[in-house]
């Protein structure tokens, strides 16, 4: 091979891996842009939320639902009451399974669904400085990725992977609008018909009626 056709090869290959480099984080920084956080997804490590959530699974973390606005029955992602105050931070990711709110705070408890019960100081007390956001999406077993591929080639594609399904998710709410829409011109459009044919038939109605006030008077 000639040093002309290897440095054409070696810049091709610096160029792709500039392209998907630009790509991933676009997709990456549009992800925290649309689910309100720094980390909108994260890998399921252990098997507490069996049946809702398997190992590797991955989950897309909501962030813009306020901690205010969470209620018993959802499945949340938050630090470890007990290690946070230790300044470590250990994700867990469990479901609602009591409000323990006060007058000064909101405060609630979590299960995992596997677990007999909940743990004190994993599950409880929960409240909004340990919060990081809402479960919106669940990702069968792509976070199997992390375990065979190596870094940053399993995020790549784990980001590529949630960025397709997010796009998904929004051009089907977009489509549902544009259909809702549809409807609504066509309801408006025999609702325009009706009442051409009303004004029509008063119309008639009323050429009649001086018809018979023409007679009268003759």
């Amino acid at each position: 091979m000639s040093k002309h056709n290897l440095g054409s090869s070696t810049k091709s290959i610096i160029k792709d891996v500039v392209i998907i480099v630009v790509a991933v984080a676009v997709i990456w920084l549009g992800l925290q842009a649309v689910f309100g956080t720094s980390n909108p997804f994260y890998v399921v490590s252990s098997g507490s939320m069996i049946p809702a959530l398997e190992v590797y699974d991955v989950i897309v973390v909501e962030g813009n639902t306020p901690f205010d606005d969470v209620k018993k029955g959802d499945i949340i992602v938050f630090y470890s009451p007990k290690l946070y105050e230790q300044g470590k931070e250990r994700v867990i990711v469990h479901r609602v399974s009591l409000d323990m709110s006060t007058d000064a705070q909101k405060i609630v408890r979590t299960k995992g669904d596997a677990n007999p019960s909940s743990i004190a100081g994993t599950d409880y007390p929960i409240t909004e400085k340990e919060y990081l956001g809402k479960v919106e999406h669940v990702v069968p077993q792509v976070g199997y990725i992390t375990q065979i591929l190596q870094p940053p080639i399993n995020y790549i594609i784990i980001a590529v992977v949630i960025g397709i399904m997010v796009v998904k998710h929004f051009a089907g709410k977009e489509k549902k609008k544009i259909q809702f829409q549809y409807r609504n011109d066509e309801s408006s459009d025999t609702d325009d018909s009706n009442n051409t044919f009303e004004s029509k038939n008063d119309s008639e109605y009323a050429k009649s009626s001086d018809t018979d006030d023409d007679k009268k008077e003759l």
